[in-house]
């Protein structure tokens, strides 16, 4: 579906809207732009954009109306096309922007400082530099942290506690963000006193992910850690089905993992 099409099946008429007679005649019309990171086909990505329209349309804004809206998806940290969506987005002169996803944020700080950015699914915004404190964001940057990175040992510890005969955890990370770097920071340092030897695995390609695990599974007492990134998003089955296969005890991230 096209972008227009999506916004428009989302919203619906106008004239149906039950908050549309707050908007008059007559008064500006505001810009928004939407950017959505790689993971942008993603159903639970859909969803969050169908509720952020939804929420819109229930306040009264409605598009070719009072508001226009500019949306750009598969973008993010060493996409090729993040930068050019970024510049695409500031050139619309929005009011506002909403990045989708942490990867989509420094694209965006290249080509602007100035356009307020609201940031949603972001590991540790502090820790990445994408904002000065989570009191005081300083800069055109703020928005809705989904965790820091002090969560990534937990996640090492529950591992060990669902399976206290592992020894040996393969990190499925995305070593081209800082929250990939991050967060296997943290499980690195947190893996000695757990007894635990840690090694990574790039989760940006799946055939690699494929290769990597199955080696790592030939030896016993193995278990898997898969940490907060677009690419662990969409490439969720084949990860679950490995671990599956090779009876792998796994912490994931996020509970979307679980069928």
């Amino acid at each position: 579906m096209r972008r227009r099409e999506f916004i428009k099946a989302i919203t619906g008429s106008a004239v149906a809207w039950p908050l549309a007679a707050r908007a008059q005649q007559g008064e500006d019309m505001r810009r928004l732009g939407i950017i959505i990171g790689p993971a942008g086909e993603e159903s639970e990505t859909k969803d969050r954009i169908t509720a952020f329209l939804q929420e819109l349309k229930r306040l009264g804004w409605a598009e070719g109306r009072n508001v226009r809206i500019e949306m750009r998806a598969g973008a993010g940290a060493g996409n090729a096309s993040a930068r050019k969506y970024s510049a695409e987005l500031v050139a619309f002169a929005p009011d506002v922007i909403l990045a989708v996803g942490g990867s989509t944020i420094p694209p965006l700080l290249e080509a602007t400082h100035t356009v307020p950015i609201v940031f949603t699914i972001t590991a540790d915004p502090v820790g990445n530099g994408f904002v000065d404190s989570l009191a005081r964001p300083g800069g055109n940057v703020t928005g809705f942290m989904s965790f820091d990175y002090s969560l990534s040992g937990k996640w090492l510890e529950l591992l060990k506690e669902i399976a206290p005969s592992v020894t040996r955890a393969a990190v499925l990370r995305d070593p081209a963000l800082l929250g990939g770097i991050g967060q296997f920071a943290v499980i690195q340092a947190l893996a000695p006193p757990l007894g635990l030897d840690v090694s990574a695995i790039n989760v940006r390609d799946v055939r690699e992910i494929e290769r990597a695990v199955e080696t790592f599974a030939r030896f016993a007492n193995g278990g898997l850690v898969v940490t907060a990134s677009p690419f662990s998003v969409i490439h969720r089955e084949p990860i679950v089905a490995l671990a599956d296969r090779y009876k792998l005890p796994t912490v994931y991230w996020d509970r979307t993992f679980v069928y």
